[in-house]
């Protein structure tokens, strides 16, 4: 007879494919917030006569609505438990898309992007922390790819969904169709998912939160993979913002080739999670993260490299596909590195990477706009730079060799 370590031991294969699939539809809502947009800025910037930066701002103001929203909710939900904030931020993304959708003008529009961000970041956010609490081990990497699968298939479905709704209705029908969206995981999460932070674990008041930041930020580890996890995701961001001026201005896709492209791209993040977890049985996930690391360099540099040769569309794909295949082997074991010896404050410390991720990339990506987009260069440079931070996050803070092995 074995002995239940951890309160997801004991649910059963139907019991968990119900947290994935909720939990990953949680996940999804933020990609879902960013990607589906995606193929519309061309035509908001047409609609509102604005330059290509005040554009690309609404999407740093998205991820910096990201950002806030996980410092708040993360910490909240360790307070007062997970079903309280997820259903309260939720909500507000919903609102939040209503408002979008009826924006008179591109300043307008950027406020209600934030209000969207802090709003879609309880998903996630809430989403990692419910799995934390129910998981440890090699089981929470495995339930964390799996979220990341269904999460993962947002960035496919939302372009290629985007470019769909435009030929249908002009852009602010999209968030028409995200605020319908949000209504219904929330409903889901409602309806499915119960409080998995017992009272008697719950720390509350502001000793509690004093005390959990600073377990967090004294946690050397922690804050190595924090910063590699914001690196990693602040590269992948750059493609972001770029591709849609990159491929649609430059290369003259329409938004129906551009969603395409996007989903074809997307399907490296799949690839890339879940070889990773698998990998991660036999190979630890520091491991993992040194060589997915030195990709990231290797791509990024390739790009730059056939930029400025004029290598031309192809030069710009083929490395770029890896780049991001590169990108998603990082994403679970960031996330099992920093959450492994953080059950306590599981909340706060899936807050604090997330606001690594978006804030980080929300104060990087208007820099690019600085640049011109018809060119991978700028691009390309943003990624190398990034995967160098990581690196040296990862070896001069992190420390490969001092991480413990997870249990199996």
């Amino acid at each position: 007879m074995t002995s239940v370590l951890h309160p997801g031991d004991s649910l059963s294969g139907r019991q968990r494919l119900v947290y994935v699939l909720v939990l990953g539809a949680l996940t999804a809502l933020g990609p879902f917030t960013v990607d589906l947009y995606l193929p519309s800025l061309p035509e908001v910037q047409h609609e509102f006569s604005v330059s290509t930066p005040l554009v690309q701002l609404t999407l740093s103001a998205t991820t910096i609505g990201f950002a806030l929203g996980q410092l708040i909710v993360g910490p909240w939900s360790d307070a007062v438990g997970r079903r309280v904030p997820l259903i309260a931020a939720t909500l507000l993304h919903v609102v939040a898309s209503i408002l979008v959708a009826t924006s008179p003008g591109i300043d307008w529009l950027i406020l209600f992007r934030v209000l969207q961000g802090f709003g879609a970041a309880a998903g996630g956010v809430v989403a990692v922390a419910t799995v934390r609490d129910l998981f440890g081990g090699y089981p929470l990497v495995r339930m964390l790819s799996r979220l990341a699968l269904v999460s993962g298939l947002a960035p496919v479905i939302a372009p290629l969904a985007g470019s769909a709704l435009l030929l249908l209705f002009p852009w602010r029908g999209i968030f028409w169709v995200l605020a319908a969206y949000g209504l219904v995981v929330v409903t889901a999460a409602i309806i499915f998912i119960v409080e998995t932070l017992p009272a008697h674990h719950r720390r509350r008041g502001e000793v509690g939160a004093v005390a959990r930041y600073r377990a967090l930020f004294r946690d050397r580890q922690f804050v190595g993979i924090a910063l590699v996890s914001g690196m990693v995701f602040s590269g992948l961001f750059a493609y972001l913002t770029t591709s849609p001026f990159l491929f649609q201005d430059h290369y003259r896709f329409t938004p129906q080739q551009y969603g395409l492209l996007f989903a074809v791209n997307s399907v490296g993040i799949i690839v890339g999670v879940q070889t990773s977890s698998r990998i991660a049985r036999r190979v630890g996930p520091q491991w993992i993260l040194s060589v997915a690391l030195a990709g990231l360099l290797v791509t990024a540099s390739v790009i730059v490299v056939d930029g400025m040769l004029g290598a031309g569309l192809w030069g710009t794909l083929v490395p770029l596909w890896f780049f991001i295949t590169s990108c998603a082997f990082c994403f679970p074991c960031t996330q099992a590195v920093a959450l492994a010896h953080h059950g306590a404050e599981a909340g706060t410390a899936a807050s604090v990477l997330g606001a690594a991720n978006f804030g980080i990339a929300g104060l990087l990506s208007p820099l690019i706009g600085l640049f011109s987009v018809a060119s991978s260069i700028p691009m390309g440079v943003t990624m190398m730079i990034t995967s160098v931070v990581g690196l040296l996050s990862l070896w001069l803070i992190v420390r490969p060799r001092t991480v413990a092995a997870l249990d199996h």
